[in-house]
C-alpha cells in the first residue's frame, strides 16, 4: 500500500494550491479517503473526507474541495483563499469509517508521506 501526496508549496494568503495523492495497493473508491494535516508542535488535524459524500472541517468549508478520480485511483484537495493558519504538512489517509477529528493518528488505517503547505501573510 502506498499513498504519495504532492502539490504543496509556498503561497501568499488568499492564494490557491491543489494537492494530489496517488494511491496504490488498494482501491480508493472502497474506503473513506481523507486529507489530514499537522502543524509543527500541534496534534494531527482532520481536514476533509470523501466516500459517497464529502465532509469538511468547519474552518475549511467553502474554501477547500475534496474530490477523487476513481479511474486514476487519485485523491485531490483544491485549496482556495488560503490562510496562514492553513500552514502544515498535509497527508492523505484512508480508513473504513468517517474519522473523528480528535488528534489521533489511529483514526486512520494508513497514511502516506506528506506535502508541505506554507501560507505567508
Amino acid at each position: 500500500v502506498q499513498l504519495q501526496a504532492s502539490g504543496g508549496g509556498l503561497v501568499q494568503a488568499g492564494g490557491s494550491l491543489r494537492l494530489s495523492c496517488v494511491a496504490s495497493g488498494f482501491t480508493v473508491s472502497n474506503y473513506y479517503m481523507s486529507w489530514i494535516r499537522q502543524a509543527p508542535g500541534k496534534e494531527v488535524e482532520w481536514v476533509a473526507s470523501i466516500y459517497t459524500d464529502t465532509h469538511y472541517k468547519d474552518s475549511v468549508k467553502g474554501r477547500f474541495t475534496i474530490s477523487k478520480d476513481n479511474a486514476k485511483n487519485t485523491l485531490y484537495l483544491q485549496m482556495n483563499n488560503l490562510k496562514p493558519e492553513d500552514t502544515a504538512e498535509y497527508y492523505c489517509a484512508y480508513g473504513r469509517s468517517l474519522p473523528r477529528d480528535n488528534g489521533n493518528w489511529l483514526e486512520y488505517d494508513y497514511w502516506g508521506q506528506g506535502t508541505q503547505v506554507t501560507v505567508s501573510s
